[in-house]
């Protein structure tokens, strides 16, 4: 049995002149749910494409669940739910027909057509509009019908791209919500611009940009600086006394690890504010006791993190010659 759901080895594709993909290679278990980043143009869409055999690669191989996708294109397909970007819809079609014709499509047993069927409708919350026709539905419902025209035929990995583009915020909760539900007995690869998304979803994240692979790591790391960080804190005296912002500055800088020291603004009543910036290991500890000793009270202490998206930003705005950044 394979171990590997995906495996994506020197992939490239070119397009007349454009390359948009450039020796791309990747791996994903089974069961991982993956978020796909990158920006506009940097291969993502065509990867997608290719793993769901809608786009032939110029060069390199690309399986899933140990299956070529070009060799045996037919057999990898049936693994597969594909939901792509602009989410085609037969719109003069009813809900429950869209189905059926999917199941019929999908080559879905006749025996089980109907349990599949009623299985995707409660999954994705289409029950109240299985009589309407696509073209009256929401964008959000339109979205859950795409979902379901997925999961029909109990595919072992799903494909998503862009799931959740178009929709209100209420919307965006209520996909997320059945994509993480979905990832609990799927392997999942969901390409978003949504950086939050992400987070709140995938265990691991793979960034392109310019075809390349310029990041694989989970989302903690990702958004961890690998040269250290900033705690902000907030002090007061123990005895509810005026503070020497020059003595308690000149104090911190001794404590263990803490590299810079700024003032800030406190939180008046002779409170003092300070942001530290520090090396790999974490303070807070050595601070805490630091504190402790110099009979002071801390009234906040504030690790600041790298966002996603500052990550996201570094990562692709170095362009082709970017390192890629693989998990520890």
């Amino acid at each position: 049995m394979p171990t590997s759901m995906i495996h994506i080895e020197g992939l490239t594709k070119r397009y007349g002149n454009t390359e948009a993909l450039r020796g791309l290679s990747f791996t994903v278990p089974k069961g991982q749910v993956v978020g796909f980043l990158g920006p506009n143009g940097a291969g993502k869409s065509t990867t997608m494409r290719i793993l769901a055999g809608y786009v032939t690669p110029t060069s390199g191989t690309a399986t899933v669940g140990d299956l070529d996708v070009v060799q045996r294109a037919v057999e990898a397909r049936r693994l597969i739910g594909y939901l792509p970007e602009n989410n085609p819809l037969y719109e003069e079609m009813m809900v429950v027909d869209f189905l059926k014709f999917i199941a019929e499509v999908r080559q879905v047993p006749v025996s089980q057509r109907s349990a599949r069927i009623k299985s995707a409708v409660e999954r994705c919350g289409l029950g109240q509009v299985l009589g309407k026709d696509i073209n009256q539905l929401s964008k959000g419902f339109r979205q859950r019908v795409g979902l379901a025209q997925a999961i029909l035929h109990e595919p072992d990995l799903l494909i998503l791209d862009e799931p959740t583009s178009g929709l209100d915020p209420n919307q965006i909760v209520e996909i997320r919500a059945l994509i993480k539900d979905l990832g609990r007995e799927k392997t999942v690869i969901l390409s978003t611009h949504i950086l939050s998304e992400v987070q709140s979803t995938c265990s691991r994240v793979l960034i392109v940009s310019g075809g390349q692979l310029v990041a694989d790591d989970s989302p903690e790391r990702l958004t961890s600086s690998g040269d250290g960080g900033e705690v902000t804190v907030v002090l007061a005296s123990k005895f509810n006394q005026p503070l020497d912002a020059a003595a308690v500055g000149t104090g911190l800088r001794g404590v263990p690890g803490i590299t810079q020291v700024d003032a800030v603004a406190g939180e008046g009543g002779n409170t003092l504010g300070f942001k530290l910036r520090h090396g790999v290991e974490d303070p807070r500890r050595s601070l805490f006791e630091h504190v402790v000793k110099q009979d002071l009270v801390l009234l906040e202490v504030r690790r600041t993190q790298v966002s996603l998206e500052d990550t996201f930003r570094k990562l692709t705005g170095q362009g082709s010659d970017a390192q890629p950044r693989k998990a520890a």
